[in-house]
């Protein structure tokens, strides 16, 4: 039986279901659970929600007077479920948005997504059943800000850490993949499906030991046939889980193979996998390949498209397209010079031409000296991009610097 309560009313013991609000407005990554730490407690009440629901089913009912829980007492609106317990859609939840508008929302759904990917696998590492109606809000929030502006978020999420590879990898593979999905021109459901199986994939690494998966040098040929088993592992722990579609747990079990045959750990082919599963293999590597790991710093998005569409018979040829019209040609953070001499780093996509991105400038190689900062739009300018550069090349550090800014 559901009530909606004051967050004041709320007391250890009490089985929330929902928070009445926007999912970044409450500190948690899930609902749906009792409340048995005063920690927990007090993090609601201090948060932006002010009412929840709670279900009594399953845990303590609000103080009231004895009487109103007589046996003889009139049942009111309250003591039945009722049929809507979430927020109305907000109108303007997908409406676009520039990328400087959308990255600091995004920043904030990256941050958190990655704090529910950690508890996620911690649960795993547990033994704890995995529950992927748990995610779907997380999901929604990655599909709404893909919807806003695709490359906000799917940027922002390349920027990771070492140590927060594995759990930053899945919010960034989740994003890709749900810009792939619509760009395939797929329904809202498998859209859905696409996101859960990004977020999902990786899941299996949690039976990994940490020194292996964050080991800084080269991993020997038994810790990489430990990796490996990732995929399997991750495979058992959803089928162990709780509301997981089956487009999920292909994600995670073929992510890693290629449509020539050579991937693993089933060996499949072009004509074997499922679209959801070369989806996967695309996203899964992009994101790899662009992003710093203890053993190697990221290739430069536009060279990691270029480098992926040189690999024959790793990825579809149709899917593999798609996602290049996803994200662009020159991907949020390339650095690329003009025909002028300047270089710059790609800001945000081209309305109508994946040729012409909008760049901002800060490099001169004629003078070999930095410049004041323009934002120069191919779309609306004379200039054009005259090649992909390497920022080592002109001795240029920290390229994301120019693109991300003080944005978040």
């Amino acid at each position: 039986m559901l009530k909606k309560i004051p967050v004041e009313q709320l007391r250890l013991g009490m089985h929330l279901q929902a928070f009445c609000g926007a999912w970044l407005e409450h500190p948690f990554w899930r609902t749906k659970f009792v409340l048995t730490d005063p920690r927990d407690l007090a993090l609601v009440r201090e948060s932006a929600i002010r009412e929840v629901w709670i279900d009594i089913a399953k845990g303590k009912d609000v103080d009231t007077p004895e009487s109103a829980h007589s046996p003889d007492a009139a049942p009111s609106a309250d003591d039945f479920p009722q049929p809507e317990i979430e927020q109305e859609p907000d109108p303007a939840a997908t409406v676009p948005s520039s990328f400087s508008d959308e990255v600091k929302r995004a920043s904030r759904i990256v941050s958190k997504g990655r704090e529910a990917v950690v508890s996620m696998f911690q649960e795993a590492r547990m033994g704890k059943a995995i529950e992927a109606e748990a995610a779907a809000p997380l999901v929604e929030e990655i599909s709404n800000s893909v919807m806003r502006n695709p490359g906000a978020l799917i940027s922002l999420a390349r920027l990771k850490t070492a140590d927060d590879y594995t759990f930053m990898h899945s919010v960034a593979v989740c994003a890709l993949m749900i810009a792939l999905a619509r760009q395939l021109g797929l329904d809202e459901k498998q859209t859905r499906d696409a996101g859960m199986a990004g977020l999902l994939h990786d899941l299996g690494k949690a039976m990994i030991p940490l020194e292996v998966l964050n080991k800084p040098g080269k991993l020997t040929d038994a810790e990489f046939d430990l990796v490996k088993t990732h995929p399997e592992e991750g495979y058992k722990l959803l089928l162990e889980g709780k509301d997981v579609s089956e487009v999920v747990k292909d994600v995670c079990l073929h992510h890693h193979e290629k449509v020539d045959g050579s991937g693993y750990p089933k060996r499949l082919n072009g004509e074997t996998m499922s679209l959801f599963a070369k989806m996967g293999a695309v996203c899964d590597v992009y994101d790899a390949i662009t992003s710093n790991r203890p053993y190697k710093a990221g290739w430069d998005p536009a060279e990691s498209i270029k480098r992926m569409a040189e690999w024959k018979g790793h990825f579809d040829p149709m899917v593999f397209q798609a996602f290049v019209k996803s994200l662009g040609i020159y991907p949020i953070g390339s650095l690329v010079r003009l025909e002028s001499g300047k270089l710059g780093v790609v800001i945000e996509q081209g309305e109508q031409s994946l040729l012409k991105p909008k760049v901002k400038v800060f490099f001169s190689t004629r003078a070999q000296a930095y410049i004041t900062p323009e934002v120069i739009d191919l779309a609306r300018s004379p200039e054009k991009i005259a090649a992909r550069e390497d920022a080592a090349k002109w001795g240029i550090k920290d390229v994301d610097r120019w693109w991300v800014g003080d944005k978040t």
